[in-house]
């Protein structure tokens, strides 16, 4: 049913992109622009820092307008990889994911890697649901799909579930896993607090990563 919505969507888009907005509101993704979320956790080892600003820019991407998202990963200290997302939100509340710029960087800040880059509507990359309106535990759904490049699918697995955090604490948390095709020996986990979006990532199964959400501002 998720990839019969993604083909309806992509459908309506060409004819009605007034359907989309980048105003996006659902409670456990919320995107208020101007507002800053910075994660700290560990990958490959070593400390990382996660710097994800809501802009309060927009780009039209397969003819929906979606708001620009920024993410900055630090790792012990120096910028490892930088993007862009693209999300935007129909008119029942859920969230679609319409493609990223993204850039891996060495340690002289070089560009090496843009792998995972895509953008619905080019080269045969479809959007997907990133946030359903109202989750239900055990719904799936594909939250991007570009052959190769970007195949990652969600299962809601709880509702109420625990979760601690040195920005918050919630025992009605969201929890979803994580995987992609192109990478089956991993699993991630995901939590979400309503009124803030992700709190807390953990790799279950694959590399060890951890990010929690240590603070949330607005400018």
């Amino acid at each position: 049913m998720a990839w019969l919505a993604v083909l309806v969507s992509v459908a309506l888009i060409g004819s009605a992109p007034a359907a989309y907005s980048p105003k996006v509101t659902n409670p456990w993704f919320p995107l208020r622009p101007g507002t800053v979320l910075v994660y700290t956790g560990t990958k490959d080892g070593k400390p990382t820092r996660d710097v994800v600003t809501v802009t309060h820019r927009t780009i039209v991407v397969d003819g929906a307008r979606c708001v620009v998202v920024q993410d900055r990963l630090y790792e012990s200290g120096k910028l490892e990889e930088r993007t862009s997302d693209y999300y935007t939100q129909d008119r029942a509340g859920n969230v679609w994911y319409f493609g990223e710029d993204t850039a891996e960087l060495n340690a002289s800040g070089k560009v090496v890697s843009t792998d995972g880059t895509w953008r619905a509507g080019r080269d045969g990359a479809l959007p997907g649901i990133y946030m359903p309106a109202s989750p239900q535990l055990g719904q799936t759904g594909r939250q991007e799909y570009y052959r190769g490049q970007a195949e990652d699918h969600f299962r809601v697995v709880g509702v109420s579930s625990v979760v601690h955090v040195p920005y918050v604490s919630s025992r009605a948390a969201l929890e979803t896993r994580e995987w992609t095709p192109l990478e089956p020996g991993t699993l991630d986990q995901k939590l979400y607090v309503r009124g803030i979006g992700v709190v807390k990532e953990a790799s279950l199964k694959g590399p060890v990563e951890r990010a929690v959400l240590t603070t949330r501002s607005t400018r």
